[in-house]
């Protein structure tokens, strides 16, 4: 059974950093398609960061430069940092692993940036 778990969410101020985490378990995150994606309050779901099994990384034009997703094989888990965090970035966060073309999620976690 594949189980996506985010954390580190939460509420700051713009300008601000925060890293989330997802821990996968059922599944490796170091052989699968992973990524991060976001739904702002009554908007589409959008992809945020992605990371292939290769280890090359891809960005949405809003967060490049200020997101970096990462992953951690031996803890299976997989990272977000993001920095210089604006209000526009509100959103739920969602974990999403892929494989053999079967889409997981996690539950999503909450960041709101507010000054």
């Amino acid at each position: 059974q594949v189980q996506l778990v985010e954390s580190g969410g939460g509420l700051l101020q713009p300008g601000g950093s925060l890293r989330l985490s997802c821990a996968a378990s059922g599944i490796f995150v170091s052989s699968n398609y992973v990524a991060w994606y976001r739904q702002p309050l009554g908007k589409q779901r959008e992809l945020v960061a992605s990371m292939p099994t290769g280890g090359s990384t891809d960005y949405a034009d809003s967060v490049k430069g200020r997101f970096i997703i990462s992953r951690d094989n031996a803890k299976n888990t997989v990272y977000l940092q993001m920095n210089s965090l604006k209000p526009e970035d509100t959103a739920v966060y969602f974990c999403n692993i892929v494989r053999w073309g079967v889409y997981y999620w996690g539950q999503g976690t909450q960041v709101t940036v507010s000054s």
